[in-house]
């Protein structure tokens, strides 16, 4: 009998839609739902994933497309299915409980709640059968879980104001102690960093191992300053730290050698095998990480990765409404890693005499490094990896005739900006402005699609489906759309484009971002806008994960836009958001590194440059960046906001509150930053 299809059949989402034939009777994220538990007396399973997620695939496959446990799950619970990507307060909520239930988490992530939405128990995977692993069957513990809910309620509703109690301590700033991190709490940020290298195969810390940009930039920053060059044996191990672990990144299994763009993740050391799923915002954010890496370390393989991913971005993830989709699936026909794989024999088949010299410079062999098939990880020199670039081409073209893993069609505001930051600052960098063209193509879309400005406040729609947008933008949205827009505004005035506009629109999501998520009470940011009543706790949001948490990315907000405006209102912001820090610069700075790499920023002063009218651009730009031709520079490479073109046949720098004599040539201004 063929399926039934559920209320999931008539969601925008992907993931859901992955579950529109589960016998399960889902229900989307909605009111409706926890008032049918509320009728029925049942407690209720928020089940969170999102479409690329090899896990969800697995656990769907097992459990929820079985009708024995389907049936189970029907009887005793209402069950919501949530796409963390759509709803990121929601997986935020869900997660938050459950790591306080197991000490860990991960997708797909199953929450049980009380039928008022409070959580009170959840996991991540659950096998269907007892696998003598420890793991507790899934049908055995639906029985338990729903037992226990008509047994000891009021067991479970103290279970739940627990979760809901320390949820609610946790909206508060961290480790907070009223002071502002120190430039020797920055310091120190960045020694313990260093710390957690894994100095024989690069990346922080162990398997699995994750490009953690927010870290690495935190690195770059710090390697800018003048203490750490003063300092020339910590100065010496974040330059090994930095090129060890971009360079592993960039010649293993995590950067797909052939196509381009990086996987999520890789579940071993020395970063052979990938979780091969792409997620656009890991590439979004790796295009500036490495973007100026190559403004300090000259490496030209991390100006062909730029490039590369760039070219994958347009070639694969481009949508016809002008947007980035979403992501690409781990799994091709229900097989992780499918499309990307190589076994010898077709190497050979495709390149002919070309394939032994392939394999020797990217490690293929009979044996296989993955599951009897290849990984590509680049073994040779820069040199030959150019020589192999009609190989790579022919590989790709045979690849392209498999079958290819789901792309996830919808556009996410948040990412999409994300992906206007890294493609505007790589194209300062490179010099490329057909990259800052595109930036600037995606965040005229964005702001026609997303965000409407008829109100006395912008009102941002985060999530877009061909040309229409819903569901209400979060605290991250806001705050990542700021930095695209301040990351235009710095660099508008080479390519054409107008620095004050975007300067404008970052002051006016911040002034959004004020009225609609700010605590009167104490420091901070929540999530949420305060009239969201769907959520059993309105969170802050502190910590960055694979994305920058939305305070963290304020602070850089308000950095960019005082120094843009001169507005001291702005600086004043930053100065108080600034003292939520101090505890976490010491006791977990991968945990805020993105809000660390702001304080880092502003304690050397942020950079505005007003050149004189008819300046050359690119020969300004070449003096503060370089280019192939140049050496590393002996001096840091510091980001800087090209204001309107002036009046005075001079350049007028500004680093903070302080102005510089008018100087006479773009080498001057290299000079001075």
């Amino acid at each position: 009998m063929p399926a039934v299809p559920n209320r999931l059949a008539q969601e925008p989402s992907l993931y859901l839609r992955q579950h529109q034939d589960n016998p399960v009777d889902w229900w989307a994220w909605c009111p409706e739902a926890f008032a049918a538990a509320r009728a029925l007396d049942r407690p209720v399973l928020v089940s969170v994933g999102y479409s690329s997620c090899h896990w969800c695939h697995v656990m769907a496959r097992e459990s929820f497309e079985q009708p024995w446990i389907a049936e189970l799950m029907n009887r005793h619970f209402v069950c919501i299915k949530v796409d963390r990507e759509e709803r990121p307060e929601v997986d935020k909520l869900m997660m938050d409980a459950v790591q306080m239930v197991q000490g860990h988490g991960g997708w797909p992530l199953n929450c049980f709640c009380l039928p008022d939405g409070r959580p009170f128990f959840g996991g991540t995977y659950f096998p269907p059968e007892d696998r003598g692993q420890g793991q507790v069957p899934w049908p055995q513990l639906l029985m338990r879980v729903a037992d226990f809910y008509h047994r000891n309620k009021s067991e479970l509703a103290a279970n739940a104001d627990a979760i809901a109690h320390n949820l609610t301590h946790l909206t508060r700033a961290p480790d907070a102690d009223g002071t502002a991190p120190s430039p020797a709490d920055l310091l120190g940020a960045g020694r313990r960093l260093c710390e957690q290298h894994d100095d024989q195969h690069g990346g922080l810390g162990g398997a699995p191992k994750f490009p953690s940009p927010s870290s690495l930039d935190l690195l770059l920053a710090l390697r800018g300053t003048a203490a750490v060059a003063a300092d020339r044996p910590f100065a010496t191990r974040i330059d090994a730290v930095l090129t060890m672990t971009l360079g592993a990144m960039a010649r293993g299994g995590l950067y797909d050698q052939v196509g381009g763009g990086f996987h999520r993740y890789c579940v071993d050391r020395d970063w052979t095998v990938p979780h091969f799923e792409k997620m656009l915002y890991d590439n979004a954010q790796l295009l500036g990480t490495y973007a100026e890496a190559w403004a300090r370390y000259r490496d030209p393989l991390y100006a062909r990765v730029v490039a590369e991913t760039v070219a994958w971005l347009e070639r694969e993830m481009g949508l016809a409404n002008g947007l980035l989709a979403a992501s690409l699936d781990a799994d091709t026909d229900h097989h992780e890693g499918l499309t990307y794989v190589w076994k010898a024999p077709e190497v050979a088949e495709v390149l002919g005499a070309e394939a032994f010299d392939f394999a020797q410079v990217y490690g293929l062999s009979d044996r296989g490094n993955f599951e009897g098939a290849n990984i590509p990880k680049l073994k040779g020199k820069i040199a030959d990896r150019d020589r192999l670039a009609g190989a790579r081409a022919k590989l790709l073209a045979r690849r392209n005739q498999r079958p290819q893993p789901g792309r996830d069609d919808k556009a996410l505001l948040g990412w999409n900006a994300l992906a206007v930051r890294g493609l505007a600052q790589a194209a300062w960098i490179f010099g490329r402005r057909d990259w800052h063209a595109l930036a600037a193509r995606i965040e005229a879309t964005l702001w026609r699609t997303c965000v409407d400005e008829t109100g006395p406040t912008l009102a941002l729609r985060a999530v877009v489906h061909g040309e229409t947008a819903t569901l209400p933008a979060t605290l991250t949205d806001h705050a990542w759309l700021v930095e695209a827009e301040l990351a235009l505004a710095a660099t508008a005035g080479w390519a054409g484009g107008d620095p004050t506009r975007h300067a404008a629109r970052a002051a006016a999501l911040l002034r959004t971002a004020q009225l609609g998520f700010g605590d009167p009470h104490e420091v901070g940011y929540f999530l949420v806008a305060a009239e969201r009543s769907d959520l059993a706790v309105r969170q802050k949001d502190w910590f960055d994960n694979a994305v920058p948490a939305g305070n963290s990315s304020l602070l850089h907000g308000f950095a960019g836009v005082a120094a843009l405006t001169g507005e001291p209102t702005w600086a004043e912001e930053f100065a108080v958001l600034a003292r939520a820090y101090g505890g976490v610069s010491r006791n977990v700075p991968h945990g805020a590194a993105h809000a660390l790499t702001a304080l880092t920023r502003q304690a050397i002063g942020v950079a505005t440059l007003e050149p004189p009218a008819g300046a050359d651009g690119e020969a300004l730009r070449t003096a503060l960046c370089g280019d192939e031709r140049t050496s590393p520079h002996a001096r840091p490479f510091r980001p800087v906001f090209l204001r309107p073109a002036g009046t005075s046949p001079r350049y007028q720098l500004c680093v903070g509150t302080t102005c510089l004599p008018p100087l006479a040539t773009p080498a001057e201004v290299a000079e001075h930053l």
